[in-house]
């Protein structure tokens, strides 16, 4: 297992060096995913036009040991020896509608391992990594989402 990136950012996300920090001669499967800033939410009272994004300044540690924890959950098979790479980033900041705002790379041996650790790593990024934001609406109204 390897967590080859796990960084907060606030530069524009680089989709390719993920895929690339993750890629290696025993990869036989490459899993991402990219969440991207959205013009609407079911949260938000008309058109989303921009997020900004803030963290806990723990969020960087955090997001490497979730990512560590992920990658040892994830690997291995009956003999222990699958090898997972995985790459995580998360932007802060201000971001418009189209921006990349997160992302995850997961390659292994087998598809299977690769899809379950991208998918467990974003589920964990979601629910447990201290990242907020504030949704802009077309209006000129602001609202922050899933601080309670």
């Amino acid at each position: 297992m390897s967590v080859v990136i796990a960084e907060i950012s606030s530069a524009p996300l680089d989709v390719a060096a993920h895929l690339a920090a993750v890629s290696h001669d025993q990869a036989g499967a490459v899993s991402s995913f990219v969440g991207l800033v959205r013009n609407h939410d079911p949260q938000a009272h008309g058109e989303v036009t921009g997020l900004d994004y803030s963290a806990h300044p723990d969020a960087a540690r955090l997001l490497r040991q979730l990512a560590e924890e992920v990658a040892a959950s994830c690997g291995g098979d009956i003999e222990g020896n699958i090898e997972v790479r995985l790459a995580v980033s998360h932007r802060i900041g201000e971001l418009a509608v189209g921006d990349c705002a997160v992302v995850v790379c997961a390659s292994s041996a087998h598809r299977a391992h690769a899809i379950r650790c991208c998918s467990e790593m974003i589920e964990r990024v979601k629910h447990e990594l201290p990242i907020w934001k504030r949704q802009h609406t077309a209006d000129g109204a602001a609202h922050w989402v899933g601080i309670s």
